[in-house]
Parts: C-alpha cells; sequence; structure tokens
C-alpha cells in the first residue's frame, strides 16, 4: 500500500501515473518477449527450463511483493513463520519497485515468479491478459471457503466471474479532523459533520487567511490529498460504470463536480492553486499539510493513524464517515485492497496456492495487518486483534468496509486509462479552466468511446476461446 499511495495510485500517488503512461511501452515489452518465446517454439528451438532450487532438502519458491519499510518487514514475518512451521517448502522474499511491469514481462517470457503481490486496482488488467491462474480450483481443493473473506474484497479480485487473487491488506476511508482545530473555531471536537451541507458550513470556520488575504490554513478542499478524484460521485449516490456500460455523465456524478467547483468558487481558484502548490507531494513528512494543522479535514485511509504516530505524535484527531449528499446514503467509504496471486506459467502453483493458505488464515493475516496497521478482509477476527491494534478508530474502519455503500474503482481492464481521462478533467474544474457540465460530458464521451472498442475485443476473443475448447 505505501508504495501505491506514494505513486504519481487509485490518482496522485506517487508514480502510478507516470507508470500508467508508460504501458503501452510496458505491454510492448512484454508482447515482443512473447513474441520471441513462440517464434524460437515455431523454429523447434529447444529453450532450456530451469531447475527447481532445494535449500535444506526443501523446494523454494519465489514469491514477489511491492510493499518495504514497515509493510515489508509486516510481511517478512508472515514468510519466516509459514518457513519455521514446515519443513517441504521454503517461501523466498524479493520486494522490488515497479512490480505490476516487472511481473508482466516475467509472465510473458515464461519466468514468473511463483507468486506475486499486486494492487486490486490493477488485477483485471492482468487477469484480460490472461496473466494469473484462477484461484478457485485450488480453494476448492483445499476446501477454503470463499465466505470467511468480506464480500467486497472478493469482489476486487474477481474479473468476469473468475477469481484471480484474495485479499491481504484491505483499507477503508473516512474524514479524519483535527479536534483542536475545531475546537478553537468554536466546533464541538466530538461532533464531526454529518451531512455534506455540514462539512461545507465547518469548513468555512476553520478557514484562516493571513492580513494580505491569503490562505494559510483551510477547513477542506477535495484537491487535498488528491488521490482519488474519480471517487466525489459516490457520496451523491453516482457511479462510474454499470458493469458492462461508462455512467460518468450521470446526473449524480455532475451534482458532485459541481460541489467539488464550489470549493474554488468560495477560496479564489488562483488562491487555491498557490495554496496547494505549497503542500503538495509531502505526505509522508512531518510537512504533511495534515500533520502541520494548513488542513482541518480530509479523507484518509486506514493507514493513517500510522503516520500521524510517526510524523504528528502530539496531534489530537478523530476519524468518522465521510458524510453523504444524499439524505439516508450513510456510511459510504471508498474501499481497497492489496492482493495475492499466482502468475500464469507458475512451476510451482500447489505450493504457492501452500502458503496463500496459511498467509490468508486468521493467525497469518492478523499479523500481517497488525504490521501494517489495518484491519484484515476476513469476516471473523480475534479480540486480541482488536484489543491491542494501535488505531483507536479501527472498528470504524472495519464498519466502514462491511458498509453496502462501500464502493471501489471498476474492475474493467481500461480502469487506468479511464482514471487517467478523469484527473486532467478534475484539474480543470478545480482551477476554473472548464465547468462541470463540460468536464464531465468530455469524459464521459472518451472513456465510452475508448471502452466500448476495448469491450467489443474482449467479447470477440471470449467467443474464440469458446468456440476453441474441446
Amino acid at each position: 500500500m505505501g508504495e501505491y499511495r506514494n505513486r504519481p495510485r487509485l490518482q496522485g500517488r506517487g508514480g502510478i501515473l507516470s507508470l500508467r503512461r508508460a504501458r503501452p511501452f510496458r505491454f510492448g515489452a512484454a508482447c515482443l518477449v512473447l513474441a520471441s518465446v513462440w517464434f524460437l517454439s515455431g523454429c523447434n528451438v529447444i529453450i532450456p527450463q530451469p531447475r527447481d532450487d532445494y535449500v535444506d532438502g526443501r523446494l523454494q519458491i519465489t514469491y514477489w511483493e511491492k510493499w518495504t519499510g514497515f509493510e515489508g518487514e509486516a510481511i517478512r514475518r508472515v514468510v519466516d513463520r509459514f518457513n519455521a512451521k514446515q519443513d517441504r517448502i521454503r517461501v523466498n522474499l524479493v520486494t522490488m519497485s515497479q512490480i505490476d511491469r516487472k511481473a508482466l514481462v516475467a509472465i510473458a517470457g515464461g519466468d514468473p515468479p511463483d507468486l506475486v503481490g499486486l494492487w486490486s486496482a490493477g488485477l483485471s488488467q492482468f487477469a484480460e491478459k490472461r496473466a494469473l491462474m484462477p484461484l478457485e480450483p485450488f480453494m476448492e481443493k483445499a476446501g477454503m471457503p470463499r465466505d470467511a473473506f468480506l464480500d467486497v474484497f472478493l469482489e476486487q479480485n474477481t474479473y468476469r466471474g473468475t477469481l484471480y487473487g484474495l485479499p491481504t491488506t484491505p483499507a477503508s476511508t473516512a474524514l479524519h479532523y483535527n479536534k483542536r482545530l475545531f475546537r478553537e473555531a468554536g466546533l464541538d471536537p466530538d461532533r464531526p459533520p454529518r451531512t455534506l451541507a455540514e462539512l461545507d458550513a465547518m469548513a468555512a470556520k476553520l478557514t484562516r487567511y493571513d492580513a494580505q488575504g491569503r490562505l494559510v490554513q483551510v477547513g477542506f478542499t477535495p484537491s487535498e490529498p488528491g488521490w482519488w478524484h474519480w471517487s466525489w460521485g459516490y457520496w451523491f449516490g453516482g457511479a462510474l460504470w454499470d458493469g458492462e456500460r461508462v455512467t460518468f455523465d450521470t446526473p449524480e456524478n455532475l451534482a458532485a463536480w459541481e460541489w467539488l467547483q464550489s470549493y474554488p468558487a468560495k477560496y479564489g481558484a488562483e488562491e487555491l492553486r498557490r495554496f496547494q502548490s505549497g503542500i503538495a507531494g509531502q505526505f509522508a513528512s512531518p510537512q504533511n499539510a495534515f500533520f502541520t494543522e494548513r488542513v482541518a479535514m480530509i479523507v484518509q485511509g486506514v493507514w493513517m493513524a500510522s503516520f500521524i504516530d510517526t510524523y504528528a505524535p502530539g496531534l489530537e484527531w478523530g476519524a468518522a464517515p465521510f458524510p453523504s449528499a444524499a439524505p439516508g446514503l450513510d456510511n459510504v467509504a471508498m474501499v481497497e485492497c492489496d492482493s495475492i496471486c499466482i502468475p500464469a506459467g507458475a512451476r510451482h502453483p500447489d505450493e504457492a496456492f501452500e502458503f496463500i493458505r496459511y498467509l490468508c488464515s486468521q493467525e497469518g493475516l492478523e499479523l500481517l495487518n497488525m504490521g501494517h496497521k489495518k484491519f484484515t478482509p476476513l469476516r471473523e477476527v480475534s479480540p486480541e486483534f482488536l484489543a491491542n491494534h494501535p488505531n483507536p478508530y479501527i472498528e470504524l474502519f472495519i464498519e466502514l468496509a462491511k458498509s453496502p455503500n462501500a464502493f471501489y474503482a471498476p474492475l474493467m481492464s481500461a480502469w487506468y486509462e479511464y482514471n487517467d481521462e478523469i484527473t486532467p478533467a478534475f484539474d480543470r474544474v478545480m482551477f476554473g479552466q472548464a465547468s462541470p457540465r463540460s468536464a464531465v460530458t468530455q469524459v464521459q464521451e472518451r472513456v465510452s468511446g475508448m471502452w466500448e472498442r476495448t469491450r467489443t475485443s474482449i467479447e470477440r476473443r471470449e467467443r474464440a476461446e469458446k468456440e476453441a475448447a474441446p
């Protein structure tokens, strides 16, 4: 998760935008490798197969994962415990950056790892490329029940009816607010906003200007932290697609974007841009705008408590569901997860799933998620896990993940391209360069045309595969 948040994710998280823009190269490279393999096979060239590795008499399997820092240390503890619990398999954990790009190239080249950790938002793209093995047969053989997991996280690992991954470290988002600033503004620090209108009114009371009329403290702005530009319509009852069709231009999504523009209208587009430029790119640091109390309210994930403990240990803060605009639409929250998968062509899938089975047990997931300071994707959780968890609001985040109004990025292979259209449209609206209606209409037209071409190609290939099947 840490790397995803710091890529340019799920949106402005550190490096994902650059990876998305590099996708033509990434897939081109993967296809070039795959074409080379096909060519050599057609020429009857014998491609040497790698030999199994044994360490102290145990078969070694390779697990690629993206986590570093404290998150990497947490998965290392899980791997070490698995390796110590049995004497047949040894998991070799390899952490790396740009894991999605490298995994696709390795899979296409016929030399994938046995296990790979992915972001749920990118799983559909791997599944569409037939780069992952379905996990349902392994679960059935192992007697591993699907209903042990919260539905919302299994859904994110399912593409066109097939389960390709299992959730490992899930997350939900909530409103984080500064209790001290609430008190100074005459607001009840134990009474966060319950409606979007209340949030707007409280934000106004929490906003401060200097003697020159420049913003020095903002109660709230949808442009901070700037990670989920695509999400705002869900708090208005909207959605981005209906499972088949792009639905960005619905009245609910338009209403959300009209609300977005109310903030530059209040603050001034240029003044908001100036303020935003002074706090951008400083999430994992003491200069984070929420930690320095320059922003009083922000949408953030369950991981935020860990960063507060690290960079602003004295901060007086609270968490609550982000309020919706629609009456009766309660506990709306964006959810996401990391996933564990078996790449297509993995040489030791049974042994790989044996590790997955341990990792996704209550013991394994509680060990991992206590280290990540998140909750687990399982329905059942031990009392000790909750009692010892460092996040004082951990049960809130669990309840938000269980909410019927929890939502996630669309399970479409063209999702990154969709999001790449939303991000600049959001910027144009927030900085006064486009009206909400024109921005929403433009995104709808561009993405729906692109998606229809993609969907037609997918359906054509699926028909061909069905006809070719014995």
